[in-house]
């Protein structure tokens, strides 16, 4: 049996809001519509939108991304919507797969709403019936509209082209194809209803272990910077390595300059050379205790640049403390 279903792509999306404005715009001048809003321009914005975007931030600080998740109905396979409705209202299509609501037989008892556990179905309070995303299934089969533009208007107005649409059950449709080679994955998998609508993950967040991807796909498989070929696999990281040894490099080196350049006493000058050689010892010391999987010693290179704008304190003041001892010395 066919599914039709659309497939998001949370790699590229980048939160524009284009497919929810599109989405709006063709139900409100369409079958589905008008579709209500209250508010629209004030702070208490509400209305009825088959499709929204909501935006999170994941992760722990330093380590965050900004993830935008559009989210409609999701067509199941088993929609837990249509058993519990009085009316027979809400069905799903045996031809494609699509869970639509029949405005004729809506009573608005919102028992599908209640049931519904993704928070997909939208109630238009000006009419007093659900609704919900359709696909835009008075366009796909439109025989007006050219072939190529036969898609939902969320799909057509995507710039980055984050939203796929097409027949999940065939294994040989881009969809399917996506799914596979990026470790597609459906939502809430354990409520047994399955979600025609997948996402693709994010590379990045596959990477950094946020996330679970296809094994051996793009998503599990990130690509090595020019500089690390031939490295080492526990070396090439993301240049991080390269960059907190220099920085060590650097921070012994101005180190050195400012201490030579001090004035003062014979005592303030061993001091000087203590207190510049403290640093550089630790750091060097501190480079036996290796990053996890590279030796690089990025912790040093933080304590370096510490001592460095403590002891370069230190320096600016020599000359006036030089100045105020008796005699000048």
């Amino acid at each position: 049996m066919t599914q039709l279903a659309l497939v998001i792509d949370l790699d590229v999306c980048v939160g524009c809001h284009a497919c929810v404005t599109s989405c709006k715009q063709w139900n409100t001048s369409g079958a589905a519509g008008p579709l209500s809003d209250f508010d629209p321009y004030g702070p208490d914005t509400a209305g009825v939108f088959f499709n929204r975007v909501q935006t999170f931030e994941v992760g722990q600080f330093p380590h965050t991304q900004v993830v935008h998740f559009p989210k409609s109905c999701l067509h199941c396979e088993e929609p837990p919507c249509v058993p519990v409705c009085p009316t027979g209202a809400s069905y799903k299509r045996k031809e494609d797969g699509i869970v639509l609501v029949d405005a004729d037989k809506c009573i608005g008892c919102k028992y599908c709403a209640w049931a519904c556990p993704y928070g997909a179905r939208e109630f238009d309070e000006d009419r007093g019936i659900m609704t919900k995303c359709t696909l835009c299934v008075d366009r796909i089969y439109d025989e007006a509209t050219p072939p190529e533009r036969r898609k939902p208007a969320c799909v057509n107005a995507c710039p980055t082209h984050a939203r796929l649409f097409g027949d999940v059950h065939d294994p040989e449709s881009e969809v399917s194809q996506a799914i596979r080679s990026r470790g597609g994955y459906a939502l809430m998998p354990e409520l047994g209803t399955r979600p025609a609508n997948q996402y693709l993950p994010r590379r990045a967040m596959v990477a950094a272990g946020l996330q679970d991807g296809a094994a051996g796909g793009p998503a599990a498989a990130q690509p090595q910077l020019p500089s690390q070929a031939g490295m080492p696999p526990a070396m090439a990281d993301t240049g991080e390595c390269a960059a907190a040894t220099e920085l060590v490099r650097e921070s012994e080196s101005l180190l050195s300059r400012i201490f030579g350049r001090m004035t003062g006493g014979v005592a303030s000058r061993r001091t000087a050379a203590a207190s510049a050689a403290s640093p550089t010892s630790s750091t060097r010391a501190s480079a036996g205790r290796a990053c996890s999987g590279c030796g690089c010693d990025k912790a040093a290179a933080a304590g370096a640049v510490a001592d460095l704008a403590q002891h370069a304190g230190a320096a600016s003041a020599a000359p006036q403390l030089a100045a105020a001892r008796p005699g000048g010395r």
